[in-house]
């Protein structure tokens, strides 16, 4: 009686096991996840949209875009649900007063989507002359 209960203890522990592994979950896809927007000039604005789509199974909700600093904006996401198969943009804007030589940003999305989610961009941040104003 005993080794029968212990045996359909194990089968539940494993059927509950194999159902939490099969939980759904979105998943963030990105089109291009790292972008590089060449040389630029110091001072220049400029910004750029990753395009991503869910292809998970449940929706996406995307609650907040962390930067690393200052310079980097999050101007836009999706604030509703996205659906299992649809597709959505995040745009990210970059000032760089202040900055020379090559830069690298990483840029995470907090969601509920499974595992880390990050984009990155890089520039190449040209010293402000006379000659290029």
């Amino acid at each position: 009686m005993t080794r029968l209960i212990t045996l359909l203890l194990g089968f539940l522990s494993i059927a509950t096991l194999a159902q939490a592994q099969q939980a759904p979950l979105p998943v963030i896809s990105f089109e291009k996840p790292a972008y590089d927007f060449g040389d630029i000039i110091q001072g220049d604005k400029v910004e750029h949209t990753f395009k991503f789509t869910n292809t998970g199974t449940a929706p996406l909700v995307i609650t907040n875009v962390q930067v690393t600093c200052g310079c980097t904006t999050p101007k836009g996401w999706p604030r509703d649900p996205i659906a299992i198969g649809e597709k959505a943009e995040l745009t990210i804007a970059f000032n760089s007063t202040g900055k020379l030589g090559k830069q690298n940003k990483v840029v995470t999305i907090v969601s509920n989507a499974a595992g880390s989610n990050t984009i990155s961009f890089s520039a190449n941040v040209l010293e402000k002359t006379l000659a290029n104003n």
